[in-house]
């Protein structure tokens, strides 16, 4: 069988742990026999990253902006005990969070939905999108430990020289302090982003914030997303017959549950996170959310919305077999072939996207599944295996 051609090649963004061993079953397995793969590849594993103190990460973002399309595996993001595990030069940032800030634009998150593994929450029926903003906030911090009394201060020089001061706190005793960011034109972006998914894909859309609370930064997200919904998007809305409604985030989180799904929920950065984690395990499992940036410079970054997997991988490293839910990471690797795809007019290579993507719900859906969902499935035919076992389905349904 002659394998699909590639002409130009996709971003390969390498990962950490369970996941980084999922990816190259995956490639052996499931791509390379049917599809000649071109990537560009960017090692992202930990070890790599300090290394090239995280160059490769900056590298590997601005190659997905040459090349249009990235599939990138699960990172760490180092906390102190992970530093002195790797023995790292420093406590480096969130890779996700450089990505994103280099290519802006928008994380959409959908659940994988398969006919045998039902919702924990009964009435959701349909799928349920967080779209997620893709910069600033805690992502892109500055951090500070204070050792003892002072005043702490948010200071802003204009251009002119203007300086402009708020005192934060006055500190009688040792604490800590973190200053956050966002722009206009990123929000702007942001807003018009979830507006026009809403329309393509005739959802109703939903916004929260905490803007009684937070009455400059969080309100300016609400400003924004209201003025272009007025001034650009209500008609468009209306004649579609879908609805865009803002409301507090502890409002939102409570009305969730109560809902049926098939809308897109809009949140800031650290919210999506948060949320898009406790929507896909209410859906079945963290494995099984799709993930995509779309960026307002026209390229996309498919991924998975799970972790490393750290638990499993220290069992594997102990000689146990992998018995990790892979589907998510199948799913940004046929998200990225499709969207190389139909960039490049190869219908082959979308479709094999399709086809991928099919063989592995078919997979789950006559009953043979990893254990994560075999716990949550219906039916009398499950059968539960470990990730090979799963591999060796797929391909027997492909």
């Amino acid at each position: 069988m002659s394998k699909i051609s590639m002409s130009v090649p996709i971003v390969e963004m390498d990962g950490d742990e369970m996941t980084r061993i999922l990816w190259k079953m995956i490639k052996d397995e499931l791509i390379l026999p049917y599809v000649d793969l071109k990537t560009e590849y960017y090692d992202l594993g930990l070890e790599n990253r300090n290394n090239t103190d995280d160059r490769v990460t900056v590298d590997s973002a601005n190659a997905t902006l040459k090349y249009g399309v990235a599939v990138k595996c699960a990172t760490i993001t180092p906390n102190a005990a992970r530093v002195k595990e790797y023995n790292l030069k420093e406590m480096w940032k969130s890779p996700n969070g450089t990505i994103r800030a280099i290519l802006d634009g928008t994380v959409f998150r959908a659940p994988i939905i398969v006919k045998n593994v039902k919702p924990c929450v009964s009435n959701w029926k349909k799928p349920i999108t967080l779209a997620r903003h893709a910069y600033g906030d805690v992502y892109k911090n500055t951090e500070m430990k204070i050792e003892g009394p002072g005043v702490a201060e948010l200071v802003f020089t204009a251009a002119d020289g203007t300086v402009t001061r708020e005192v934060i706190h006055e500190f009688k005793g040792p604490g800590i302090l973190q200053g956050i960011h966002n722009t206009v034109d990123s929000i702007t972006n942001f807003a018009h982003s979830c507006f026009k998914y809403a329309i393509d894909t005739r959802q109703d859309l939903w916004f929260s914030t905490k803007d009684t609370i937070s009455k400059k930064y969080d309100h300016t997200f609400k400003d924004i997303f209201q003025d272009l919904y007025d001034t650009e998007y209500k008609e468009k809305f209306e004649k579609l017959g879908i609805k865009y409604f803002y409301t507090l985030i502890d409002d939102a989180v409570a009305r969730v549950v109560k809902e049926e799904g098939g809308f897109i929920w809009a949140c800031k950065n650290y919210d999506g996170d948060v949320m898009s984690d406790m929507v896909s395990s209410a859906f079945g499992s963290l494995s099984m959310m799709t993930s995509v940036l779309v960026s307002p410079k026209g390229v996309y970054e498919y991924e998975a919305a799970h972790g490393t997997i750290q638990r499993h991988y220290y069992r594997y490293l102990e000689g146990e077999e992998p018995k990790s839910n892979p589907v998510a990471t199948i799913f940004a690797w046929a998200g990225a072939l499709r969207k190389r795809g139909e960039m490049d007019g190869n219908k082959e290579l979308s479709d094999f996207g399709d086809r991928l993507e099919k063989a592995v719900i078919k997979t789950i859906e006559d009953g043979v599944m990893t254990a994560d969902l075999a716990r949550i499935a219906v039916g009398d035919n499950i059968k539960t295996v470990n990730t090979r076992e799963f591999f060796d389905a797929i391909k027997s349904n492909m």
